[in-house]
């Protein structure tokens, strides 16, 4: 199964969008994940990984809590 986490700036505020992308791949895989953990990081940093691999980085990507779902997705076993 996948292990997803949510490393995300606690001096920027960003726990709300963490805890929505949290939710939202809850919501749609449950039990076909190992765990979401959110990871608390500094400097702006917001990035979501599976498996390990990064699948959004905020520096690189629009912030869309559908398409992070989606590419979580994508590391997600049936």
């Amino acid at each position: 199964m996948t292990q997803v986490e949510i490393e995300y700036c606690v001096p920027c505020g960003m726990l709300d969008r963490a805890q929505d992308v949290q939710h939202a791949l809850l919501e749609e895989y449950g039990e076909r994940l190992d765990s979401v953990a959110l990871v608390t990081g500094d400097s702006g940093v917001f990035e979501v990984r599976a498996d390990g691999e990064e699948v959004f980085d905020k520096e690189e990507d629009e912030f869309d809590v559908d398409a992070i779902v989606a590419s979580v997705g994508e590391s997600v076993s049936a």
